[in-house]
């Protein structure tokens, strides 16, 4: 497996897969062509599909100048590769192409070649079965986050207390952003409102409510185009910050348990990429907010004390009730369902964490194997519930919106 520095990325917001990688893979190309008078980028599947509403060209062309970039839109052309299908070529004077260059955006800011996993980075991971590696840390005494320094080397705490400082200052900027999202759809943001009537309800209600808070702050931040870390990605990068900004503040743990539960987090996400997919393209929305909400409750698990058999069972039970999510954002915008679904796969990841420390890990389904029945969902997903905007919320929205157009008058 890659570091975890490869799954927490920080950057601009509103898509790992849409905004990042590509942005990504301009620069990569611009540094290799920087003599070129201009560029021709063309995009396929569903970079093509929805990538208008994810910004996918205001990335591109900002690395490779406006005035000097064409963007061609092919949403019907679809690599049995990956559906996230990026062409660069420099173009000359007489207009013709020249040095194509193919790559795929693979989900969490991350760029492939065709059969290669990812691009010029090193192995860092001997294990990527959870069942495995907690075998090895049981067998040594160990907990997973030592197992991660293990293989990342101590200067992974420094990484981590940056991604950390990200973490929290992109909750506490979206509790304070008032305003409307960017994108055309004139939704209001919600987390000031939900942290301030959070803090009139009893404890329980006031718990739930401010996780909500935490997580849609989060979620509207990056919709917004702000900093945050893809955890895995921007579109699920609400639901991690949410339940361990809420146990720093509820509980008072420092920032040494927090790194410790980053790394957790991190490992259980890279697992979930390695043997499965964290790409809304590739696999739905299940390996996005799935994945999250599996991440969120391992490190809920960690940070509690659960066990090795519990952090993995509370993995496992964040991901499975996700199986089969779909991907379908209105307009192609990561906001409906995207925000609210971040929100309550953080409730979900502080619940997964209490049935399992209840069964004290005793469980049938592993983890591992849930990312192999999550990654053959997501191939038997009809790509119109894979981020291409065709099918599903995104579908239905369309229509309504249509309906509510047509009709003016209220009887």
């Amino acid at each position: 497996m890659k570091s975890i520095k490869e799954l927490f990325r920080i950057g601009h917001g509103p898509s790992s897969s849409h905004t990042m990688g590509p942005h990504r893979a301009a620069e990569i190309y611009l540094a290799r062509h920087p003599e070129a008078k201009s560029f021709q980028v063309t995009l396929y599947g569903s970079l093509a599909a929805t990538g208008r509403g994810h910004l996918t060209d205001v990335a591109i062309s900002q690395v490779l100048g406006n005035e000097r970039t064409r963007i061609l839109w092919h949403p019907e052309i679809v690599s049995n590769f990956h559906p996230n299908g990026m062409c660069f070529e420099t173009v000359d004077e007489d207009g013709k192409t020249h040095d194509a260059w193919i790559v795929y955006s693979v989900g969490g800011g991350a760029l492939a070649e065709e059969g290669e996993n990812h691009l010029d980075t090193p192995e860092v991971y001997d294990m990527d079965s959870l069942l495995e590696i907690a075998r090895w840390c049981d067998d040594r005494g160990l907990s997973y986050w030592e197992y991660v320094e293990h293989c990342e080397g101590p200067e992974i705490w420094d990484y981590l207390t940056e991604v950390w400082s990200v973490m929290k200052n992109c909750v506490e900027r979206g509790l304070h952003h008032e305003g409307v999202l960017p994108g055309g759809l004139n939704i209001k943001r919600k987390a000031p409102h939900y942290y301030v009537k959070a803090q009139g309800y009893s404890s329980n209600l006031r718990t739930r409510g401010l996780v909500f808070a935490y997580a849609l702050a989060v979620s509207e931040e990056n919709a917004s185009g702000g900093v945050v870390v893809t955890a895995p990605t921007c579109g699920s990068s609400g639901v991690l910050p949410a339940v361990l900004y809420h146990i720093q503040e509820s509980r008072q743990f420092d920032d040494r348990r927090m790194l410790h539960a980053l790394a957790t987090a991190g490992l259980v996400g890279n697992v979930a990429k390695t043997r499965g997919s964290i790409s809304g393209a590739e696999a739905g929305c299940q390996a996005e907010v799935g994945v999250a909400c599996a991440m969120a409750a391992a490190a809920a698990s960690y940070v509690f004390g659960g066990s090795l058999a519990s952090t993995e069972y509370a993995a496992e039970m964040g991901l499975e009730h996700h199986l089969g999510m779909t991907c379908d954002p209105v307009c192609g915008l990561v906001q409906i369902p995207c925000i609210e679904r971040n929100a309550h796969a953080a409730a979900r990841a502080l619940d997964s964490n209490i049935y399992a420390m209840l069964a004290e890990g005793v469980h049938r389904v592993s983890f591992d194997k849930t990312v192999e029945v999550m990654k053959q969902t997501g191939k038997d997903l009809p790509s119109l519930y894979r981020e291409t905007s065709e099918g599903g919320l995104a579908k239905e929205m369309t229509i309504l919106s249509r309906d509510f157009g047509k009709s003016k008058t209220i009887d």
